[in-house]
């Protein structure tokens, strides 16, 4: 179940995609019109372009008349805002030039007139056309600039809309609990206006968020909410087939594979789902043939695996097609035709790496370093680099996020200061203060920008550098167990040998004298013996007992310690439990664990300015604990916000299955520990 966590995330995100787009604009701006304004020439117009019976030019054309009528005139704010429906309405079209024409109009008009709703609105258009061409920061940078505007005039319905587009833009790049407030806050005013459709939407994204972090309880608590709410609605076909697959795979992540199935049939039962939403059945038929799978019972699982993926070729559905193709390699691999298996794999791989689905190309290349012996190691080697240079992207981005919202607040806030205070500021010449001000800044991001750079320039080296100590580490070890059985062997075939040859030379000299004189000859012939045994001992021992895979694990640590300290200018201790087999361990936990003790040294040479450092390593049942203590200077624990350092931190030991804790109080040091299973 753990290696296929991604598969089920990215069904759910498939099935999800139709209702999340709710996220982006699911107020058509109204698209009936008042009974009073049915002769409201533009309205109709509006109206006209939205009917899907017209042809696109001609829905086009509908919006040009509307647009030369109200320009045609002096605008009033009812006619602004119907611009910013005209802007929008071209993006539904796909003419993004003409949109973002008619969307800079309408914007710079409601800045003139300070029309807050239609700034608001004109942003939320920005922020739907950026999420639709994926450029998922600029579009969370007008989803906030959006909710500010309508948060402040008042808008309850539209804040929440942007409050819930910015919350799955940060579910989506894994800042689960930014995502998961933002939510209920979304959740809080739609439940004054009583949108049991938004509702269902943002309970069904609790739901998917939980089931990210392994929640799967709390995924199917949300789930079950969001089902409440869309019983209230009228014509919920869709939204109802996907939550069945969501709940569906919850229990399949939860390893219920009984209860993942029953949900499934229920989506298969619904009448005539085959036509009527094909690429639905293709993803719950492939759904329950794996889940069938899991179970072990292999009847017609290959037949609907494939008769998935055929449906999914037909419909040209990539992101789908690589799923099938790896719940059929599965398949094989569980009959054991590993050549097949390989095969879909490789294929899989292909297309996630041409469509840029980071998401299954890893899982496709770990399944790979399983099942190709011959190769394993190259697609284990790009399985590591490829995830690591995802999280950095995920980390910049959810840094970036943060700026945003905290530069746009700000940016409002001076706007309107400058508004009440213009007169001073022209008089004062504020204008050269702000150039000066903004070229200081531009400076200061670039510099921050440059070192943060840096700063992931030189992790990347220093795991280099870890992987190719360790390495080395492993060729000195090699070369050592080849000169021991060396000695052994010459201790074995050379000396050896030629003390049994004296001893039986000895043992062949007649003897003559005395009783006393026998008796020492034949103790000299014994004791010969003692020594022959003693040295096949030794050679027995040197040349057993020893692993060319052992690397030493804990020298590494000590060259680490010893490096940091120097810059930190601190002590340390360092204390390893004998009884700890790091030849066992598997080589992913040890990068694992340098890492976090590299992070973890960082952080105590940045903030704690400590003078000791204590690293104990022990083992206890099947479980490596680490202990890491400080005398730093600390921190007040529910007063500051956990940093980026202790998140990575954090995160590492949870992928590892771990448990993680931090206590530290003011001017008393810090102390971490974290426990992993081995």
């Amino acid at each position: 179940m753990k290696n296929n966590h991604l598969y089920y995330k990215f069904c759910i995100l498939l099935t999800l995609s139709s209702i999340t787009q709710s996220c982006i604009k699911t107020n058509e701006k109204d698209n009936t019109i008042p009974q009073s304004e049915e002769n409201d020439s533009i309205k109709i117009w509006i109206k006209s372009s939205k009917n899907k019976s017209y042809p696109a030019h001609k829905r086009k054309e509908f919006l040009i008349k509307s647009y030369q009528t109200i320009t045609s005139s002096e605008l009033k704010i009812s006619q602004l805002r119907t611009l910013s429906t005209l802007a929008y309405q071209n993006l539904k079209l796909g003419d993004t030039l003409l949109f973002k024409k008619r969307n800079k109009e309408a914007l710079t008009l409601a800045k003139k007139i300070k029309d807050s709703f239609t700034i608001g609105d004109t942003n939320w258009n920005y922020a739907s056309f950026y999420n639709k061409i994926q450029v998922y920061d600029s579009a969370y940078y007008h989803f906030n600039i959006a909710h500010d505007y309508f948060d402040k005039s008042g808008y309850v319905y539209e804040s929440a809309k942007t409050q819930y587009g910015m919350a799955f833009i940060k579910g989506r790049f894994k800042d689960y609990s930014g995502s998961e407030i933002l939510t209920f806050k979304a959740i809080d005013k739609l439940k004054k206006i009583k949108d049991y459709k938004s509702l269902f939407s943002c309970y069904n994204h609790l739901g998917t968020l939980q089931n990210d972090i392994h929640e799967y309880d709390k995924a199917l608590f949300y789930h079950n909410i969001a089902l409440k709410y869309l019983r209230k609605l009228k014509n919920n076909g869709l939204q109802h087939q996907s939550i069945l697959n969501n709940m569906g795979n919850t229990y399949l992540k939860k390893g219920d594979y009984a209860k993942a199935i029953k949900y499934f049939n229920k989506v298969l039962a619904i009448k005539n789902i085959k036509f009527k939403n094909i690429g639905q059945y293709a993803t719950v038929l492939s759904n329950k043939a794996y889940a069938k799978l899991l179970t072990k019972d292999t009847t017609n699982v290959a037949k609907d695996l494939i008769t998935a993926l055929h449906i999914r070729d037909s419909i040209n559905n990539k992101g789908a097609i690589i799923i099938s193709k790896i719940h059929l390699a599965q398949y094989y691999s569980y009959k054991q035709d590993t050549s097949k298996a390989i095969n879909y794999l490789k294929d899989a791989n292909i297309l996630a790496k041409e469509i840029k689905n980071s998401r299954d190309y890893l899982e496709s290349l770990f399944l790979l370093s399983k099942l190709d012996n011959k190769h394993s190691s190259i697609y284990l080697e790009r399985h590591i680099q490829f995830n690591d240079s995802i999280q950095i992207v995920e980390r910049n981005i959810q840094n970036k996020f943060t700026r945003i919202a905290y530069k746009t607040d700000e940016y409002i806030e001076e706007t309107k200061r400058l508004y009440q205070q213009k007169i001073w500021i022209l008089l004062t010449g504020f204008g050269l203060i702000s150039i000066l001000g903004l070229l200081f800044f531009i400076k200061t991001q670039k510099t921050k920008t440059e070192k943060l750079k840096f700063e992931n320039e030189q992790q990347k080296v220093n795991e280099q550098i870890y992987l190719l100590t360790l390495r080395q580490q492993e060729k000195l070890e090699k070369e050592k167990i080849k000169e021991r059985n060396r000695i052994a062997e010459e201790l074995h075939d050379g000396i050896l040998g030629k003390l049994f040859g004296t001893r039986l030379g000895l043992g062949f000299l007649d003897i003559k004298g005395d009783k006393k004189l026998t008796n020492q000859h034949q103790l000299f012939l014994e004791e010969l013996q003692i020594i022959e045994k003693d040295i096949r001992e030794v050679s027995h021992k040197l040349s057993s007992n020893f692993d060319s895979t052992q690397i030493s694990f804990p020298t590494i640590v000590l060259q680490l310690l010893e490096n940091k300290c120097k810059i930190g200018d601190f002590n340390y201790d360092l204390d390893f439990d004998e009884y700890i087999n790091w030849q066992k361990i598997n080589r992913k936990i040890k990068v694992s664990l340098y890492r976090i003790i590299q992070e973890t040294l960082q952080n105590i040479i940045k903030h704690a300015h400590a003078k000791n450092v204590n690293v104990v390593f022990s083992f206890n049942t099947n479980t490596l604990i680490v202990i890491i203590k400080d005398d730093g200077i600390g921190f007040n624990l529910k007063q500051k916000k956990k940093g980026i350092g202790i998140k990575n931190i954090s995160s590492r030991v949870k992928k590892l299955k771990g448990i993680f804790n931090i206590q530290s109080k003011l001017n008393q040091g810090t102390i971490i520990k974290f426990q992993i299973p081995i």
